[in-house]
């Protein structure tokens, strides 16, 4: 009888288990009541046992380990199908330099094909499968090395676990602009519920990376430019994560997201950063998860920061992390950040001597898309030739096996596969998802309050290259193959039988001459313009046009950095057309990044951000158009109006951001540039109004390491239900250096009834009001503060003053 591959490959593999597991039992049998004999000596080795201390239990394994078994510990192997060739272990595995064992498996059986290389589906999908599959590899490591050192399943997980059909998030970006905490913790929930269920321990998320640059191609995976906010959402993610008991590997340290010029790629290097901004923007998101969250792992970048590679500085990777903020967990590197030590900041004479930096400056696990051997071999001929210290082999080791016994894996090597398909994509997480995707909605325009639609219109055309596009809202870093509702469909299932919905969709995200279009412009060629004009022809029996533009994966994302920051192609051509018809265009941005589409902005009758909303894109965005769901959503980056202004953002300094004189003056005077944002950091609109009003501090004088209490009375004075985000901001009115014009230092997302009100409190600890004083030092300075309170970084309703006591 013939039977079809996946049946056979099914077939094979529980035929491969059911060996497997006849071999543990011929094997004397390791797994004993509350215990398991990971070294096979026939006792309760302290390592062994789930009373004793961490410290005690790492010391004892790192005791017995030889050198190959160390080695071992200090690199990923690259699951099937990116590096492992095998989908479930084999005979030749022994063969293998992981017959010693490994630190990590990455993205193994995830779902992600790779070229001609598919992952069987059965081994992927329905989730009790891929338990199955996951566990079969990880008993082989515990059954068939000498010391059975468990493996760290590592995953992706910046828009949820990275695996198939796993609940899909909108881009972090999104979830930045939702500026809601209780979100960001429901999130971080659900990545680490389904990826534990799932059966990965050690989950690469979140990024916290300052998306300062918008040219940059990765801002569409940060959750924006402030460094508080990032923080404050980064801690619940990450807290939340490793509540199930899986480590919280934050991403990409340090200074990654500023490399010179915003160029990405080849490039990504030679930030520009002063000491001051190095320290209080770019690192004080890391320390205070590390701190506060205690995550278990960091991925170092690879880039340089004042001629230091960050994957080769002791100074960043053990005095900042483990002396100064306590890390415990390990560094794994960015692929390729070890050789490019040698290859591109030459501070090392060969790739060996690359490695041999690596680890001694601080990293644990090198973690690259090559096989494992290329950097376990070398390693032990270091070691063995004196070049490599077996003590530093041994710390790095140590910081490995110490996460491995902090998130269970010498207590639970194996996942429940009873619980995988009940946990993930359970009703609930669907639910988290679709809030997600409505409340990063930015309403930033809506001239005459066009918006919200209503049902009275008969007939609306939808048009533009976003409409129908769904690739946004799948990532490389986030789940894969599930459905995602288009912007086009949403709008139809709710639109009803009343509404007529008509669709063109007028051209393409990019034309046939981008990139190099952006810089030598042309008009539409014929086949371009009549796509074009079928949009207009459609818009003259339309009662409203909602034009959907935006990016697609070719011009945003890793490695996507951009040049100009307008709109690709010929979409702003389209917009152009379809408001010379004269009927009321609501431009809808479906974007991973600030975009300068003044033109639009100021033509439209209403301008929406989107960004990409995961799987639940196009339901959300309908909902807000007809008035179902009220925006609240805050622009978590300053929207800039050219390019040429960059960098452009939010905090900033003193008279950094101001236009030009435009009166007389001796030194000069003019009228030469764009000035001030488009749309500024934490601009948002709403359909009702909030009114702020008696403010008052607990206190006008408070020491520095007290808490002030603000508290103010927020009412809805409009005529709808809806959430207000109210923006606390601290400024320093006089210092030893320049400080920040305003600082973030708190957020609340607030839902109220219309004519609701309610008094609010703030506290805000004056600790957070640290900078570098002149002297060097990190303090709080004494003196005069002001804290406002509004709807946006330039929406300030009301303010009070108070003094930091000496």
């Amino acid at each position: 009888m013939h039977l079809p591959m996946s049946t056979r490959t099914f077939l094979r593999f529980a035929a491969l288990g059911i060996s497997l597991a006849v071999h543990a039992l011929a094997a004397g049998g390791i797994y004993h009541d509350g215990w398991t004999d990971f070294n096979k000596n026939g006792k309760r080795d302290p390592f062994e046992d789930a009373s004793q201390p961490v410290d005690r239990r790492v010391e004892d394994l790192l005791s017995q380990m030889t050198l190959e078994e160390k080695t071992c510990q200090l690199a990923t192997l690259y699951g099937f199908a990116r590096v492992l060739k095998d989908a479930q272990p084999t005979p030749a595995w022994k063969n293998e330099v992981w017959k010693d064992g490994i630190a990590n498996i990455d993205e193994n059986l995830n779902g992600l094909s790779i070229g001609n290389r598919h992952v069987p589906v059965e081994l992927v999908w329905p989730p009790s499968s891929h338990v199955r599959a996951r566990n079969a590899v990880q008993r082989w490591f515990v059954e068939e090395t000498r010391l059975g050192i468990p493996v760290d399943f590592t995953n992706e997980g910046l828009r949820g676990i990275c695996h198939r059909k796993a609940t899909n998030f909108p881009a972090p970006i999104a979830i930045g602009a939702s500026f809601n905490l209780e979100l960001a913790r429901e999130l971080g929930e659900v990545t680490g519920a389904e990826g534990a269920a799932l059966g990965y321990t050690n989950i690469y998320a979140p990024i916290i990376d300052l998306a300062r640059d918008p040219r940059w191609g990765r801002v569409v995976e940060c959750f924006g430019e402030d460094p508080f906010l990032v923080t404050e959402m980064g801690l619940q993610l990450a807290k939340a994560i490793q509540a199930h008991g899986v480590a919280s590997t934050v991403k990409h340290f340090a200074v990654y997201s500023e490399p010179k010029g915003g160029r990405d790629g080849e490039a990504r290097t030679d930030p520009h950063i002063a000491p001051r901004e190095m320290e209080m923007l770019h690192l004080w998101p890391y320390e205070r998860l590390v701190r506060e969250a205690g995550i278990l792992g960091i991925m170092s970048s690879y880039n340089d920061y004042d001629g230091v590679p960050v994957s080769g500085s002791a100074e960043l990777m053990v005095g900042r992390l483990r002396r100064q903020w306590g890390f415990r967990g390990y560094v794994v590197s960015d692929s390729n950040a070890v050789r490019y030590l040698h290859q591109k900041h030459r501070v090392a004479a060969t790739h060996e001597d690359a490695m041999a930096m690596f680890l001694r400056e601080g990293g644990n696990v090198r973690t690259e898309f090559n096989p494992p051997e290329n950097f376990i071999l070398p390693v032990r001929g270091l070691v063995r030739s004196g070049k490599l210290d077996t003590k530093v082999v041994d710390e790095r080791v140590r910081d490995v096996l110490r996460v491995k016994f902090l998130v269970g894996l010498f207590d639970k090597p194996y996942a429940d596969e009873a619980a995988a398909d009940r946990i993930v994509r359970a009703p609930a997480h669907l639910e988290a998802s679709l809030r997600a995707a409505r409340e990063g909605i930015v309403l930033l325009r809506n001239t005459g309050r066009v918006l919200p639609l209503g049902r009275t219109r008969s007939r609306i055309l939808v048009c533009g290259p976003s409409a129908e596009m769904t690739e946004t809202s799948r990532d490389r870093y986030g789940p894969t193959e599930g459905a995602v509702v288009s912007i086009l469909e949403g709008i139809r299932a709710a639109a009803g039988d009343q509404v007529e919905v008509l669709h063109a969709k007028g051209c393409e995200t990019t034309d046939a001459r981008w990139p190099e279009s952006e810089l030598y412009p042309e008009e539409p060629d014929a086949v371009e313009r009549t796509a074009i004009n079928e949009a207009v022809q459609l818009a003259a029996s339309a009662d409203v046009v909602i034009l959907v533009v935006g990016d697609s994966n070719r011009t945003i994302g890793e490695s996507k950095s951009r040049t100009s920051l307008d709109l690709p192609g010929h979409q702003n051509a389209l917009g152009r057309a379809l408001v010379a018809t004269g009927k009321p265009v609501v431009t809808v941005l479906a974007t991973g990044r600030p975009v300068t589409a003044n033109w639009l902005d100021r033509h439209s009758a209403a301008v929406l951000e989107v960004w990409f909303g995961g799987e639940w894109a196009g339901k959300a965005v309908a909902e807000v158009l007809f008035g179902d769901y009220n925006p609240a959503g805050r622009l978590p980056v300053t929207f800039p109006r050219s390019v040429g202004q960059v960098p452009f953002n939010f905090p900033y300094k003193p008279g950094s951001q101001a236009g030009q004189s435009r009166e007389f003056s001796p030194n000069g005077y003019g009228n030469s540039q764009a000035e001030g944002a488009m749309y500024s950091f934490g601009h948002g609109l709403s359909y009702t109004q909030f009114t702020y009003s008696d403010v008052s501090l607990n206190t006008d004088r408070v020491a520095a390491d007290g808490s002030l209490l603000v508290s103010f009375t927020l009412e809805n004075s409009g005529d709808r239900a809806g959430d207000e985000v109210v923006q606390l901001y601290v400024e320093q009115l006089l210092g030893s250096v320049t400080t920040y014009e305003l600082n973030l230092r708190g957020f609340k997302r607030v839902f109220l009834k219309a004519g609701e009100r309610r008094r609010l409190v703030f506290t805000l600890p004056v600790k957070s009001l640290e900078i570098i004083s002149r002297d060097g030092t990190r303090r709080v300075e004494p003196g005069e503060f002001e804290v406002s309170l509004g709807a946006s970084s330039v929406d300030l309703r009301c303010k009070a003053r108070f003094t930091v006591l000496p």
